[in-house]
């Protein structure tokens, strides 16, 4: 089964989005404050990430409306983590977040996965802390995400090992990584994510091809596995990073598709946030 799955990584049908409120700029969790968010080039750039995904990829996207009293909602990727036909609903670390589930989990539910839920009120899990390869999965330990929360991902996803991942400077293990490929980790050069790597590489059977490029930040990148288009990478644009985009120029096997994320960035979202990715293998 774990086989199948490498040859499929990356493959998706289906994402979940949700626009953003108002309420973001002021109200989001942020790790630092002070830079002010612009909510209109916010939802410029979110409508293009969103529009890149149904109208160039075609997948269906199911969007989800703002709602003002969840200001953190659009990072829909903390609230589940889906792999193959079954969804956990975290129990995300920020309890103002817990109420954003609902709306979630309801669209999951419509999709006809199996939906699970983390009720375990000692368990913490955000889904930007849970890096999976197609082999396996990495689950980073930091301020939202607890081993408890680790534990509950390895109940419900039997078929992977599951190794967890010490994250300290970081909000998430996926704010300075992520897979670029089906055998493809992308990492920033910070002590902190080199560190994070090699605690990685150290726990896995397996050994993963690595694109390190300069800045933390941009290694937060969407990889899809698009029928007739083929590998598909969407990371930050030139205006963002420019001399890490030098290093995605490099994967010449790859779709490159550069979208700024200046905005969201300001309340630590970053572009696997935006989106629950979803692989139905049957037509609703």
């Amino acid at each position: 089964m774990a086989a199948q799955t490498v040859s499929s990584f990356g493959r998706c049908t289906h994402a979940i989005v949700r626009a953003i409120p108002e309420s973001l700029c002021q109200q989001a969790l942020r790790t630092e404050k002070g830079k002010e968010v612009d909510l209109a080039r916010a939802r410029r750039e979110h409508e293009l990430y969103v529009g890149v995904l149904k109208n160039k990829l075609g997948l269906s996207v199911i969007e989800l409306p703002e709602d003002e009293s969840l200001p953190d909602a659009p990072f829909v990727e903390d609230i589940a983590v889906v792999c193959e036909e079954t969804a956990l609903i975290t129990r995300p670390g920020a309890p103002s977040r817990r109420k954003e589930i609902g709306g979630v989990k309801k669209a999951l539910q419509d999709l006809q996965l199996n939906v699970v839920e983390m009720t375990d009120e000692s368990a913490t899990l955000d889904g930007g802390d849970v890096l999976f390869t197609g082999r396996e999965f990495f689950v980073g330990l930091s301020k939202r995400t607890n081993q408890r929360g680790a534990e509950i991902l390895a109940d419900t996803f039997k078929d992977y090992a599951v190794s967890t991942v010490p994250v300290c400077d970081y909000l998430h293990l996926k704010s300075f990584c992520s897979m670029a490929g089906p055998n493809l980790i992308v990492i920033g050069s910070s002590e902190a994510a080199q560190k994070a790597l090699k605690t990685m590489q150290q726990m896995s059977d397996h050994r993963y091809d690595k694109l390190t490029v300069p800045d933390d930040a941009a290694a937060n990148c969407v990889y899809l596995n698009i029928p007739n288009k083929g590998h598909v990478l969407l990371h930050r644009g030139p205006e963002d990073f420019p001399e890490s985009v030098k290093v995605f120029e490099k994967l010449k096997e790859h779709m490159l598709i550069p979208i700024g994320n200046i905005e969201l960035a300001k309340v630590d979202g970053c572009l696997t946030c935006c989106s629950l990715l979803i692989n139905k293998k049957t037509d609703l």
